[in-house]
């Protein structure tokens, strides 16, 4: 066997690469318990840009073991309950800087966590919330927390000698032998707040249940992807194609519309029987205010429904075509549609709590109670620290939900959340269309994890997707 270049692979981890380092076996990685007692000697933070050429956050984070770098992604549909994304205010980047939150980690956050244990994460992110003093970190900033959550992760994996996702896993608790590698769910058509077209709905999804490894689903998803391209080019044009925030096409399309190219892209590429579809509708960002009604065409003239309309949408479009899966289909106040929709189509379908959940504890136990959804949409920038992130994943998994790891809209180039979807076993993962290299760096590092645990340690969700767990 060859020899592990340790060394090399503590570097690798520091810009978030671990492509070509041979890592220890998954039964030799749960086993181990003897940790490094590395301490966090410096935190930097600064200000970068973000896919949408917006600023965010990036830390560095040092110990004995090097430099850990992590950088906070940022939502364009973003739920009222998120923990409080801090921005300067001003003419500066439109208003959109994030100076404050960078002097956060380097004049407060920083000095706090340094010398503490980056291997004992919880005990880090526990002392920035306090430090913060607020329910949802409106003082500090979640981008400034995130930002050193994600770094300490980082070197905390390296100071227990494990990669990301065996870290991750060690930290909830995920002892099982083998990993499971999530289901892609490929965003090809882009609506709502994320492209300039009519279509009211935010993404559909190429989900490709029926393949056998991740590789495959991939493989499936690009040809879907291009085949669609050439579709849409030839019913509506070049202009057609030009794609939104996460890499999907924005054909001109109506909501039925969108499934019907999906379903043909399928179809000529060969793979109707190994795909389903599915849908983030992103309800919040259409419904009339203070009234039961949804405006399908808010960007535009206005095609007005009540909620028990644009339910009866959902199950029409779900009677007719492979729908596993449907995000936010309501604002994330109205409860009573929420229940009432889930309590009607939650076995026939994944019903997914974004908005409604915003990653929050509190939020889904009230979901939990209402038997308002039965998904969680992991987003940890919504709460703002990864021991958070877990809870919330945990708390789900209890309550029999599924968990959908996902990415926001403005994103950067780190890779946390493919290392995340393993390690928590979530079964599936949302990271946009095969496109953009902000979106295919995600994917790309679930291929250089499933190739590096190999086959005899991985199993693919599949179509079981809903009901991946480790817990009891």
């Amino acid at each position: 066997m060859a020899k592990f270049n340790f060394g090399a692979f503590l570097v690798a981890l520091a810009v978030g690469q671990t492509s070509g380092f041979t890592t220890p076996s998954a039964r030799n990685a749960r086993t181990f318990t003897q940790l490094d007692m590395a301490k966090i000697s410096s935190v930097k933070a600064r200000e970068i840009l973000d896919s949408r050429g917006n600023p965010t956050v990036e830390v560095e984070l040092c110990t004995e073991d090097g430099k850990f770098v992590a950088s906070v992604p940022s939502g364009a549909s973003t739920g009222a309950y998120e923990a409080c994304e801090l921005r300067d205010g001003g003419s500066r980047y439109l208003g959109k800087g994030v100076l404050k939150a960078v002097g956060n980690v380097n004049d407060v956050l920083g000095p706090a966590v340094i010398g503490m244990d980056p291997a004992d994460q919880r005990a880090v992110d526990n002392k920035m919330i306090e430090i913060d003093g607020t329910k949802n970190k409106s003082n500090m900033g979640a981008n400034a927390i995130l930002g050193v959550s994600l770094a300490c992760a980082k070197a905390g994996a390296a100071a227990n000698k494990l990669p990301l996702y065996a870290h991750f896993a060690k930290l909830a608790g995920n002892d099982q032998k083998r990993y499971t590698m999530p289901v892609p769910c490929f965003n090809v058509i882009n609506g709502g707040s994320h492209a300039g077209n009519k279509l009211a709905f935010q993404e559909y999804f190429v989900i490709p249940t029926g393949a056998t490894s991740f590789a495959e689903a991939m493989q499936i998803g690009c040809e879907v992807y291009h085949t669609l391209g050439k579709i849409i080019k030839a019913k509506f044009g070049g202009d057609a194609t030009l794609i939104g925030d996460e890499g999907g096409f924005a054909p001109p399309c109506d909501n039925r519309e969108g499934c019907e190219l999906i379903m043909e892209a399928l179809k000529k590429a060969g793979y109707e029987d190994k795909c389903s579809i599915g849908l983030d509708v992103a309800a919040s960002e259409f419904r009339v205010k203070g009234e039961d009604k949804y405006d399908l065409d808010f960007k535009y003239d206005g095609n007005v429904i009540s909620g028990q309309e644009l339910g009866d949408l959902y199950q029409s479009l779900a009677a007719d075509y492979p729908i596993v899966t449907i995000e936010d289909p309501f604002d994330e106040d109205d409860w009573a549609n929420w229940s009432k929709f889930t309590d009607k189509n939650g076995k026939a379908f994944q019903v997914v709590g974004d908005d409604l959940t915003v990653t929050n504890i509190e939020k889904i136990g009230r979901a939990i109670d209402e038997k308002a959804c039965t998904c969680l949409l992991l987003k940890v920038n919504q709460i703002g620290s990864i021991s958070e992130s877990i809870d919330a994943v945990k708390k789900s998994k209890q309550a029999g939900w599924g968990v959908m790891t996902s990415h926001r809209s403005g994103e950067t180039e780190d890779t946390y959340i493919a290392d995340l979807a393993v390690g928590l076993c979530t079964g599936q993962i949302k990271t946009g269309a095969p496109c953009r290299s902000e979106r295919l760096a995600k994917y790309n590092q679930l291929l250089r994890i499933e190739e590096e645990l190999g086959a005899g340690n991985t199993d693919y969700a599949g179509k079981g997707f809903r009901t991946t767990s480790w817990m009891g």
